[in-house]
C-alpha cells in the first residue's frame, strides 16, 4: 500500500474515533442535564463512575494523530484537519469532566432536603445541549455558517446563566442556613455556561478548519 493510500486510511480510521467520542462526549451531557431536573441518584452516580471512558479515548486519538504527525508530515488542509481534531479532542474531553462535575454538584444538592427553592435550568439545558450538537454537526459537516451561529447562542447562556446567580444572591439573603447547596445551585449553571463556552472554542476550530483562519469569539 502507498504512502499516500496509507495516509488517508488512518485519517478516516482517526475520524471513527473522533466522530465516537464526539457521541459518548454527547450522551454525558444529556445524562449531566437530565439528573440537573431529577436529582436521580443512581443516574448521577453512573456518570461519575463513567469519567475514564472519556479520558482514555481522549488520549487514544492524541496518540494517533501524532503518530500520524510523525509518520506522514501532512500540508495545508490535511494539517489543518489535525489540528482541528487535537484541539476539539481536548475541548470534548473538558466537556466530559464539567458533565462529571455536574453529577458531584447534584449529588451535593440531594444531601439538602429541606431547600424549597428551585431554578428553572430549562432554558440554559436547551440551549447548551443545541449548541453541542450545532457544534458537532459543523464540524462533520465542515459548515462555517453554522459554527458562527453558536456564538449568538453564546451569548443568550451568559445571560441565563447571570439570571441564575441573582436569583440565588436574593435567595441566599433570605436562606442563610442553606448556603452551601445554594451556591451548587449557581453553580451548576456556571457549569452548563462552561459546557457553552468550550462549545464555542470548537465552533472557532471549524472555522479554522475551513477557512484557515483563527477566530475568537470573544
Amino acid at each position: 500500500m502507498t504512502p499516500h493510500l496509507t495516509f488517508h486510511r488512518e485519517i478516516e480510521e482517526l475520524k471513527k474515533m473522533f466522530l465516537s467520542l464526539g457521541s459518548l462526549v454527547e450522551d454525558r451531557v444529556d445524562k449531566a442535564c437530565q439528573v440537573i431536573e431529577t436529582r436521580d441518584p443512581v443516574l448521577t452516580a453512573e456518570i461519575i463512575r463513567s469519567d475514564w471512558e472519556v479520558d482514555d479515548m481522549e488520549i487514544r486519538i492524541e496518540e494517533e494523530c501524532l503518530k500520524v504527525l510523525a509518520l506522514h508530515q501532512p500540508v495545508a488542509s490535511d494539517l489543518r484537519l489535525l489540528i482541528t481534531i487535537i484541539k476539539v479532542n481536548n475541548e470534548l474531553e473538558r466537556i466530559a469532566d464539567i458533565a462529571v462535575n455536574i453529577a458531584k454538584r447534584v449529588h451535593t444538592i440531594n444531601k439538602d432536603s429541606s431547600l424549597t427553592f428551585e431554578i428553572d435550568y430549562k432554558p440554559m439545558i436547551f440551549r447548551v445541549r443545541r449548541m453541542l450538537k450545532m457544534s458537532l454537526d459543523a464540524l462533520v459537516s465542515e459548515d462555517a455558517d453554522q459554527a458562527r451561529k453558536i456564538f449568538i447562542e453564546d451569548d443568550a447562556v451568559d445571560g441565563l446563566r447571570n439570571a441564575v446567580y441573582r436569583a440565588v444572591v436574593n435567595e441566599l439573603n433570605i436562606e442563610m442556613g442553606h448556603a452551601a447547596c445554594l451556591l451548587n445551585m449557581y453553580l451548576l449553571a456556571r457549569h452548563l455556561e462552561r459546557i457553552a463556552d468550550r462549545t464555542t472554542n470548537i465552533a472557532e476550530e471549524v472555522i479554522y478548519l475551513v477557512e484557515g483562519q483563527i477566530v475568537r469569539s470573544n
